[in-house]
């Protein structure tokens, strides 16, 4: 089993396919782990293995990665992980391609290293809505609650503090609106249509961002075939020749 260690942290990743690198960020909040790719309407490591390096990860304290858990955890830390990753495999450039969570971690990618970033694809990403944010601490609260007992460097104020770093945010939690419309890196955005996944979210991501492009059918079998071909072609338009 591949383990990236950095520290006291431990990330499990997989290493698919060849050509030029995409990183993968998989659904699931904080949960989020490459075996989620199985549950989704179809399997990106399948579809893309065969054309790029596929690089997925789990991240901090999903899956097989584990990680202290400190109260100034924020967003932040979970992209240097990501990018520490990228230069322990030797990527300097890469695609990245996130969905749920993952995109808000794409974006982070893109704010910390745009330079590194060649595209990113983001697959329903979550976003603040009017009423949404409940759910969002709801969900950290789940996942904090499986893993109090194996983290007693962390009190109680500690796991707090962390959950509102993460989720107190707007928009997408990590990033600005300003942030996104300043944004020149392509963009493929793949609508939401949930509490986690606001439509307006991925709407408004497109609005903003100077070069994005929206696909809005995707999950159902009939538009799977024509999404898959959308998404293929936008990574090779922006793959380094």
């Amino acid at each position: 089993m591949p383990i990236f260690t950095r520290g006291e942290t431990k990330l499990y990743y997989e290493d698919h396919g060849k050509g030029f690198p995409l990183l993968l960020i998989a659904p699931g909040g904080m949960r989020s782990a490459v075996s989620f790719w199985e549950k989704t309407p179809w399997n990106v490591i399948t579809q893309l293995a065969p054309h790029y390096r596929v690089i997925a990860m789990d991240q901090r304290n999903a899956g097989n990665s584990s990680a202290p858990v400190r109260a100034t955890d924020t967003w932040s830390v979970y992209t240097d992980d990501q990018l520490a990753l990228m230069d322990h495999l030797g990527v300097q450039r890469f695609h990245t391609a996130g969905m749920c969570i993952g995109g808000s971690y794409c974006m982070g990618l893109i704010q910390a290293a745009p330079q590194r970033v060649a595209s990113a694809v983001l697959f329903q990403p979550i976003g603040l809505s009017s009423n949404n944010r409940p759910a969002f601490f709801e969900m950290f609260d789940g996942w904090a609650k499986e893993l109090r007992a194996t983290h007693p460097e962390a009190n109680d104020a500690a796991w707090e503090t962390f959950k509102k770093t993460m989720y107190s945010g707007d928009f997408l939690f990590n990033v600005s609106r300003d942030f996104v419309a300043r944004c020149a890196t392509p963009l493929l955005v793949l609508l939401g249509n949930d509490m986690y996944h606001p439509e307006e979210t991925s709407r408004d991501i497109v609005a903003l961002a100077p070069n994005a492009t929206l696909i809005e059918h995707w999950k159902e079998p009939e538009h799977q075939a024509a999404a898959k071909a959308g998404v293929e072609q936008f990574l090779a338009k922006n793959t380094p020749r």
